[in-house]
């Protein structure tokens, strides 16, 4: 059964179900980093866009988006909005990133404030671009010594 028949707008997944769903150790290494490095929690939303209907789950800091990351059978999509203060910043990190990463980079327009960048996390590799990318929107939290 497909994610959003399975879970309508009425019906919102638990954590575990979402994990379930997704059943990938590499979702729980993507929360894990967002909620130990920027100290915030994850916020379920139900979204109707026709770009990616169905549960998705957002981090803010400071009331601005980390990321979106939108549930998929055995993988997840991570959406990481790179704007014009971060475009030269993540120009220079993408000879570190995946050739898949540089792809979709380079073949993103900016458009609406942004490079909207939709990273399908499949392998720990994109997972770190992801991670480096975050980083660029927001630095991580200091830590004490």
């Amino acid at each position: 059964m497909d994610w959003v028949q399975r879970y309508g707008p009425d019906r919102q997944p638990s954590a575990a179900e979402i994990a379930d769903y997704i059943s990938s150790p590499l979702w729980a290494e993507m929360n894990r980093f967002l909620r130990e490095n920027y100290e915030v929690q994850p916020s379920c939303h139900y979204s109707s866009c026709s770009a990616q209907p169905g549960w998705n789950v957002k981090y803010q800091k400071a009331g601005r988006s980390l990321c979106t990351l939108y549930p998929m059978n055995g993988f997840f999509i991570v959406l990481v909005v790179i704007g014009a203060r971060e475009q030269n910043e993540a120009e220079l990190t993408m000879p570190l990133c995946e050739e898949y990463t540089r792809a979709l980079f380079s073949n993103t327009a900016f458009s609406a404030g942004g490079r909207w960048l939709m990273l399908s996390v499949t392998d720990a590799g994109v997972l770190e671009d992801v991670k480096r990318l975050i980083q660029i929107r927001r630095k991580c939290k200091k830590r004490e010594t």
